[in-house]
């Protein structure tokens, strides 16, 4: 081979063998890194998502309609009145003095405008026994949550005097602030148990306390580092606090990850007996090489969500990209160089205990896999028909997902009053509490043909059934724009909702409005831009799949010059993320086993979490993959029959990939645990499908076929020999060999 071709398929042993023999400037340099990037970031800030620009459709036009007239619109407030028995009428004088006191007292707080009564507006149940006081709260909508609260307190006051009447606040503002103080914390310590808990296993897996220290910082650092990148890149890109928590949970898993593949691997060399130089040499050319491959994959996978057209998608996709990135380069850099340095000091705080069972055998997990390979590898048909049915069984469920953005009630159950006040509202006006939004421009908005046509839309959008009324339209004269509000038939039923707005939509708005030349009049809302949201994200299903479809099977074609292996990895793939579908149906829409984890009566998968598991599940599978693959071939190049390096590739990665797999199931199922459904949902989704991964797929699974398919693992059609060559010798006697020395440097790997 010639030297220019070796230069590249050598890129992980000559990154760690240059950091081990320059240490200092190693860590240096990282240090540095990290420090600009955190540094930089925070002079620059951090641009978020606009939500309402972020959403397609109609929803957009309406946003950047209202956005180019300058017109901020508030927070909107109601206040249920509403009879506990069937005696009071809201006609009554013990009613309407609760309306007048709910009015004065929240006026009297001087955080609201606009105050309106029921009797004004007509917004009386049909029944008689609810009325809405509504009103908009002063200042910025966005921090309304934060001045709520004395208007909160007004309306308790009010109650507590008329204890036969219910009467009770919802809005953005009062929703905002209820959320804030039942669930803002829960992301933090979410989080913050992460690191923790990954420590803690960790020291289990390595028995040192320096040893478990190692990847938790590398992961602590790249996830610092990627803080400040997300905050310079927001400026071209926008980023968002969903973003920040997908990069800080992919960012744990992957950074502990890479740096325990290269760590297991060095100790594993230096046990054999090789000096740390060579040892040192080994994990860069190994385990260094399966890190490259498996994060240009992840990245990759990451950059499916780019695909999407949804704001929030290509933010959570790029934070993604850009932690797994800064991770690799991290493990293959400053990694060789802290080992470097350290030397046999990463043993220093070793725990006796564990320490003494390794000398007596090894951990449980190896002898474990032992005696699991010994059965397939004798009996790999039926290990094939066994795990591949048990895994299609599993995923079957998912053929009948259901997806919507679940509801209020949905999201947070009875766990919060304020759901029971949703609910309370819908029932007693549907629609009412989140209206359908029909933004309106024209050249003239008090022109006789508009507000005509204005009238004639208020009217037909209640005599077709979509609205019961009262539909509401707010002008601004200066900006020729209104605002016409429609309660939508069906409330919190989305799909009844759904289907009303449609009917606005596609019947009304034509016949009404869109008659009147220079009428420009999107609906938003809610609804709407759950709506709008859905259709863009199922418009993004096939060219984000095949996009990481192919560009996966291209790398791992490529890095293992094998089309059995490239092939079967994205079939192993696949069956992993069908059957974390199949698990999430079955919990959260079917029901079975709901009590278990908290999510009883949700009956749907939240419209965004298929796609997102899947670019997430397929990006982190490689890992696995990826590390056990490359050992299978490294044992097969040093002479082993096929299924000798099966066997002796999985054993001897049994470990590190449990070890990993489990930090991984226990940092998502600390996700699993938060209250609200979207995240418990993706917190088990995870676990589930990386657990999944970590057992059936790479234990049973992958050396079954392997070990079936025999030397056609291996093979690769001549007229595909014209790519590029990516691998190189991964054996440690070719790294062990001494070194040659070109001009430049010395050269590792070759």
């Amino acid at each position: 081979m010639g030297n220019g071709d070796t230069r590249v398929r050598g890129l992980a042993a000559r990154a760690g063998g240059w950091s081990a023999q320059h240490r200092w400037a190693a860590v240096g340099i990282w240090v540095l890194f990290v420090v600009l990037a955190m540094g930089l970031g925070s002079a620059a800030g951090r641009v978020d998502v606009d939500q309402s620009e972020g959403l397609p459709g109609e929803t957009h036009t309406a946003a950047q309609i209202i956005k180019d007239a300058g017109i901020d619109e508030p927070a909107s407030e109601t206040v249920l009145i509403q009879a506990k028995d069937g005696g009071v009428k809201a006609t009554d004088a013990e009613f309407r003095a609760a309306v007048t006191a709910v009015m004065d007292a929240v006026d009297k707080t001087g955080e609201v405008t606009d105050v309106t009564s029921p009797y004004d507006t007509d917004t009386i149940s049909k029944d008689g026994r609810s009325a809405l006081v509504q009103f908009d709260m002063r200042g910025d909508s966005d921090t309304a949550g934060e001045r709520v609260e004395p208007v909160l307190n007004a309306v308790e006051d009010v109650q507590k005097k008329h204890e036969s009447l219910r009467i009770e606040e919802i809005g953005g503002a009062s929703m905002m602030k209820t959320f804030d103080d039942a669930f803002g914390d829960d992301f933090q310590k979410a989080e913050y148990s992460a690191v923790p808990v990954a420590l803690g296993i960790l020291l289990i897996a390595f028995g040192a306390l320096v040893a478990a220290l190692l990847p938790v910082l590398l992961a602590i650092t790249a996830i610092m580092a990627t803080m400040g990148l997300m905050g310079l890149v927001s400026h071209v890109m926008p980023m968002s606090e969903t973003a920040n928590s997908v990069m800080l949970l992919v960012g744990l898993a992957v950074g502990v990850d890479y740096c325990l593949f290269y760590l297991r691997r060095e100790r594993e060399e230096r046990e054999a007996g090789r000096d740390p130089q060579t040892a040192l040499r080994v994990a860069a050319a190994t385990s260094g090489r399966a890190i490259i491959v498996s994060g240009v994959t992840v990245c990759v996978a990451m950059a499916g969500m780019l695909f999407t057209g949804l704001a929030e998608f290509e933010a959570m996709g790029l934070a993604s990209l850009m932690v797994v990135a800064v991770a690799m380069v991290g493990s293959v850099t400053v990694l060789p160089a802290l080992l470097s340095l350290l030397g046999h000091r990463v043993e220093k705080g070793r725990i006796p205990f564990l320490r003494r069972r390794r000398r007596n055998g090894g951990n449980g997990e190896s002898r474990f896999w032992t005696a699991v390979l010994k059965g397939v590898l004798a009996r790999p048909v039926i290990s094939v028909v066994v795990a591949a049915g048990a895994l299609l069984a599993i995923t079957a469920p998912a053929v009948g997902m259901k997806t919507q953005n679940l509801t209020l009630d949905q999201e947070f159950g009875d766990s919060l009053p304020i759901v029971q006040t949703y609910n309370r509202v819908n029932d007693a006006f549907p629609g009412g509490s989140e209206p359908a939004e029909v933004v309106v421009k024209a050249d003239d908005i008090n022109a006789p043909e508009v507000q005509g046509a204005l009238a004639e839309f208020k009217e037909r959008a209640v005599a077709s059934g979509a609205s019961r009324g009262p539909v509401e339209i707010k002008l601004h004269d200066s900006q020729n724009i209104a605002f016409v509000y429609v309660p939508l038939v069906g409330g919190s039923d989305l799909d009844k909702a759904g289907e009303n707005l449609y009917k606005l939509r596609d019947e009304v708005r034509p016949a009404t409005l869109g008659k009147v030349d220079g009428v420009e009049a999107p609906i938003t809302g809610q609804v709407a831009g759950s709506k709008d949201f859905n259709d863009q994200l199922a418009g993004a299903v096939v060219p984000v799949f095949a996009f990481v479809v192919v560009f996966a099977f291209a790398l791992m074609l490529l890095s293992f010059r094998s089309l059995t292996i490239a092939i079967t990895s994205i079939v192993l793939n696949l069956l992993s993320v069908g059957a974390a579908y199949g698990i999430l149906v079955g919990v959260f829409q079917h029901g079975w086993g709901a009590s278990l984890v908290g999510a009883e009566g949700v009956g749907a998968i939240i419209t965004w979490l298929p796609l997102f598991l899947f670019v997430i599940l397929f990006g982190l599978s490689m890992d696995y993959h990826v590390f056990v693959v490359s050992r299978i071939r490294e044992a097969r190049m040093r002479g082993r029959s096929t299924n000798e390096a099966i066997k002796h590739g999985v054993v001897t990665t049994a470990g590190v990939v449990t070890s990993a797999a489990v930090i991984m199931v226990a940092v998502f199922a600390i996700f699993g645990t938060l209250s609200m459904q979207s995240m418990k949902q993706m917190g088990v989704g995870l676990a589930a499908a990386v657990l999944i991964d970590a057992t059936i797929i790479r234990g049973v699974l992958l050396p079954a076929v392997m070990a079936l398919l025999g030397e056609r693992n291996w093979y690769l059609p001549k007229w595909l020999h014209r790519l590029p060559d990516l691998t190189h010798d991964e054996s440690p006697e070719a790294m062990a060999r001494p070194v040659a020395r070109d001009g430049e440097g010395e050269r590792l790997g070759v």
